[in-house]
């Protein structure tokens, strides 16, 4: 019984095993789009987007133009780098921060009653970022690859 119980426990081990690459990759996909979709929309109305830093989102030691531009580069660069899987972790990292940013800087309205819904997806964005930031991309990421391919290049970066 026991020795049927550990075989059943290897092989199902074995199977989600096989699936981690995809679920990180879907992962890395699912919450970099969030990202892109504000970081695009921002650029498409350039004028409003300035105007909702000055007016409505409270970013703190930054002028609302510099704010908006950071805001702005953040959204696209890091989740381009990261569905790449190019300086993964960096990029989870780097996009956790412009989540956090995001929080703090509309505080005044995503604490107040009704908005708990919004909150909760920062939280999942937060958790899925720090997932990624702490297992890594994944085998299928241009820097699994690196390391992979080009052994004394990864070393390299990797400070050996």
């Amino acid at each position: 019984m026991i020795r049927t119980t550990i075989s059943l426990q290897r092989r199902i081990d074995g199977w989600l095993g096989a699936l981690q690459p995809l679920l990180l990759l879907g992962t890395r996909v699912y919450v970099c789009w969030q990202f892109l979709k504000s970081g695009l929309l921002k650029l498409q109305s350039w004028d409003s987007t300035v105007g909702l830093f000055r007016e409505e989102y409270r970013v703190p030691l930054l002028s609302p133009e510099l704010a908006a531009w950071a805001g702005t580069a953040g959204e696209l660069l890091f989740p381009a780098l990261l569905i790449a899987g190019i300086a993964g972790r960096l990029s989870a990292v780097g996009l956790f921060a412009v989540n956090v940013l995001a929080v703090i800087s509309y505080a005044h309205v995503l604490l107040e009653p009704g908005f708990e819904a919004a909150v909760g997806q920062h939280v999942l964005w937060g958790f899925m970022l720090l997932v990624i930031a702490i297992v890594g991309p994944g085998s299928l990421s241009v820097d699994q690859l690196l390391q992979r391919f080009m052994p004394r290049v990864a070393a390299a970066a990797d400070g050996r």
